[in-house]
């Protein structure tokens, strides 16, 4: 192989590629603010800050395009699979281009260099002899006459008991589904029972790359403790052989004589098309080979957006395809995100509301819906989208902050001066000194693709000018020293054009806007970060500028949920209930340093590591139960958005949960704790959301949760209110109830809250 130098020097800071790649939406729909939370948008904020760092980037997606979900439409609607293919995925694509989303190629899976490249993959793998034939099972429709894929089999998850779940993976808990292991399961088109018949199959050697991906996986230190959390415990359920062609029609051709009735696995087709979109671009800027400096140089990081869902098939199965083939680079980062839900569930078309790209764009301007998925984006958890939140972050953050900062220093500049006035040095050494320190903090949270965080650097950027200016008071200043006035307004515009450059990944349509206002020569495209740093220049005129965003108004019936009608609508787990449970954080902890409490005979004082970059502080009444030594090093389950407080004069900053029997007569107290080895970080949510605003102790006890023994697999309590749960679950579980329902306290893989030792049944956790 030939080394390439993709590195140069461009004023004295070194440069270099990138390769994005972006999950492919499926082509059967419009695409929604799912996906645009999940992968789409920070993928594209991703992508602007590393044009501002000056590398070169390649950014590719497009529309997945084979597969159950197109031919599930296309039956519906009565034409062909190709119709409804090249219908959405032109629909889709002119919805992200109106977003303000740039890929370098946003392209399809059903085009002829794809078919090319996922044949020559395929061809690659069985010369090589990681590909081979054998029989399987598959669901079979007695009354449809044919083999089911999965797409066309729903049932209940045997991990979660999540219902309506498609025969491939549980939305939910990410299990994946070998068949025959779906629950109660039905044909979707005639609600008939399947049977399991064999097929003839090619099967990819999974199982052959363990070793090698668990080297891998141990590299990964940068990973999100959820991404990393979720394919360990994929491995630690083996690497099975699978399947890659399927007994349906539509989709790839097998490139082996005999096989035209079979198609290629739509999972293994699709994740080959970053590699086959990376060469169809090079093809269409005139440069065949170019894609090979992205793919075949070591020094180049490939970042995968994408949502929880397809974690193990980005994390393992295509690193795995890439090792078989060899020379190709592997997955460097992979910052999947969790989902964004409304109404109580995961997003989908049918919630009700303008939830489709299109749709919400005939009512909003795209900065403003790409401003509040940023802020409340599912990076680690599950977020809620709301109508109301929509309003209030809007109108109150974006236009009352950010948006009021620029309009009132362009404003006033220009009406008083009409260019921008020559600066002073305590005026621009104390401006830039504040944009220094923001600076640092925003590449670094970029830099970690923490998009949240840097978003909030730059709208505490933008309230520190606004501050300055309040402080400053140009408007009686400008009365009596129009040239301290002038210097004053120097430094604010210079916070104005540094927030310009430092708000283009986030909003560029916005950004470009106040570049305009500036009247600055080059466009920000051609700018690069450290520009921030650069005082403006004296004597620019300045355009008449207008006020960037706009108050929203929502509609009062778009705020209220009508939680009857709502549970009829919703078709995801839980059905929007558990409310009380949805506020909580609990995560898994390790407490690392504990002793007496100076002032407190019963209470300890520990320092727990929750995953953050600093140990809680945390006290607890724990010595009547626990020597120090049986605590210390110990994996605890703690609330940590509980609100801080003193006790007995040391603060405690969460609490660490423990199940007692005192209503039943007894005095045992046992800590909880994560059933498995899960890092520290795990969030103990069954995939719910948790929010990040404190609680106090009165909000917690509303949440009921019980400890059972579990039998035969069953968790049982109060003589009803019974959970299914895997064969290799603790003998004791704790559940969440919430009126006739329960459901265990786990991370929605495989860790679920347990105890030490046996507990009465029913005992409580407080």
């Amino acid at each position: 192989m030939v080394r390439i130098n993709l590195y140069v020097r461009v004023n004295g800071q070194t440069m270099s590629k990138v390769l994005i790649c972006v999950a492919w939406p499926y082509a059967n729909g419009a695409i929604h603010l799912g996906h645009l939370a999940g992968s789409i948008l920070p993928s594209d904020i991703f992508s602007r800050y590393n044009k501002l760092l000056g590398n070169d980037v390649l950014i590719v997606s497009g529309s997945d395009q084979h597969g159950t979900p197109i031919t599930v439409t296309a039956e519906k609607e009565g034409v062909t699979p190709n119709i409804i293919a090249d219908k959405f995925h032109e629909i889709n694509k002119k919805a992200i281009e109106n977003m303000g989303v740039e890929y370098s190629l946003f392209t399809k899976t059903h085009n002829q260099n794809h078919i090319n490249v996922v044949q020559s993959i395929f061809a690659k793998l069985l010369e090589k002899g990681y590909l081979y034939t054998g029989e399987s099972d598959q669901y079979y429709c007695p009354k449809c006459n044919k083999f089911l894929p999965d797409r066309y089999v729903e049932g209940t998850c045997p991990k979660c008991g999540a219902e309506r779940i498609r025969g491939d993976q549980c939305d939910f808990c990410g299990k994946i589904f070998e068949t025959g292991e779906l629950k109660d399961a039905y044909c979707v088109q005639c609600r008939t029972e399947p049977k399991i018949r064999s097929t003839k199959h090619y099967f990819f050697k999974l199982s052959t790359f363990k070793k090698f991906l668990l080297e891998y996986l141990d590299s990964k230190k940068n990973w999100r403790s959820n991404v990393k959390s979720f394919t360990t415990n994929w491995l630690k359920d083996g690497l099975h052989d699978r399947a890659i062609t399927r007994d349906i029609e539509w989709g790839i051709p097998v490139p082996i004589d005999g096989w035209s009735d079979k198609s290629i696995y739509v999972w293994f087709d699709a994740v080959i098309g970053y590699l086959s979109a990376s060469i169809e671009y090079s093809k269409m800027i005139g440069k065949p080979d170019y894609w090979r400096e992205y793919w075949q140089c070591p020094e180049v990081k490939h970042y995968y957006f994408l949502g929880k869902d397809n974690i193990p098939f980005h994390s393992i199965i295509w690193p795995s395809i890439l090792m078989g083939c060899g020379h190709l680079n592997l997955p460097y980062d992979i910052p999947a995100n969790e989902y964004l839900m409304f109404k109580g569930g995961k997003f989908s078309k049918s919630r009700g509301g303008a939830i489709d790209i299109p749709s919400v764009l005939e009512k909003f301007d795209a900065d403003v819906v790409r401003y509040y998925l940023t802020v409340i984006m599912p990076d680690t958890h599950d977020s809620e989208f709301t109508w109301a939140d929509f309003e209030s972050k809007i109108n109150n953050e974006l236009v009352s902050n950010l948006g009021n900062y620029w309009h009132r220093s362009l404003s006033f500049t220009k009406k008083n001066f009409g260019i921008v006035p020559k600066g002073g040095e305590a005026e621009t050494g104390l401006i830039l000194k504040i944009i220094d320190g923001g600076l640092k903090d925003y590449k670094q949270y970029l830099n970690s693709c923490n998009f949240k965080k840097a978003i909030k650097v730059v709208m505490q950027l933008s309230s520190e000018g606004n501050k300055y200016i309040n402080n400053s008071q140009p408007w009686a200043l400008v009365k009596t020293d129009s040239a301290a006035c002038g210097r004053v307004m120097n430094a604010a515009l210079t916070l104005a054009k540094a927030l310009a450059i430092m708000t283009w990944p986030f909003m560029p349509k916005a950004s470009d806007v106040v570049w305009k206002y500036l009247n600055m020569e080059s466009t920000l495209k051609n700018i690069r970060l450290e520009s921030v740093m650069e005082p403006i220049t004296a004597g620019i005129h300045l355009l008449d500028p207008s006020p960037v965003f706009k108050r929203i108004e929502i509609p009062e019936n778009w705020k209220i949920v009508d939680e009857k009608e709502e549970s009829k609508k919703n078709d995801v787990l839980l059905e929007g209930s558990y409310a009380n449970f949805r506020k909580l954080d609990i995560r898994v902890a390790n407490v690392i340093w504990i002793d007496d409490h100076p002032e407190a005979d019963r209470l300890y004082q520990m320092k727990v590591d929750v995953g953050e970059k600093e140990p809680r502080s945390i006290v607890a009444g724990l010595k009547a139960f626990y020597k120090k030594d049986e605590i210390l090093g110990r994996k605890v389950l703690c609330l940590i958005n509980l609100k801080p407080r003193k006790l007995r004069g040391i603060m405690s900053q969460g609490m660490l949960l423990a199940a007692d029997d005192e209503n039943n007569g007894g005095s045992t107290v046992l800590l909880l704790k994560p059933s498995n080895d899960s890092p520290v970080g795990t969030r103990m949510n069954c995939g719910l959301e948790n929010t990040e605003s404190c609680i106090d102790y009165e909000e917690f006890t509303k949440v009921t949760f019980k400890v059972s023994t579990v039998k035969d697999g069953v968790f049982n309590y109060n003589n009803g209110i019974r959970i299914q749960l895997p064969e290799e679950s603790p003998p004791r579980v704790v559940a969440v109830i919430d009126n006739d329902k329960a459901m265990a306290l786990s991370d929605g893989n495989s860790c679920v809250a347990t105890v030490d030792r046996d507990i009465i049944d029913g005992a409580n956790v407080r």
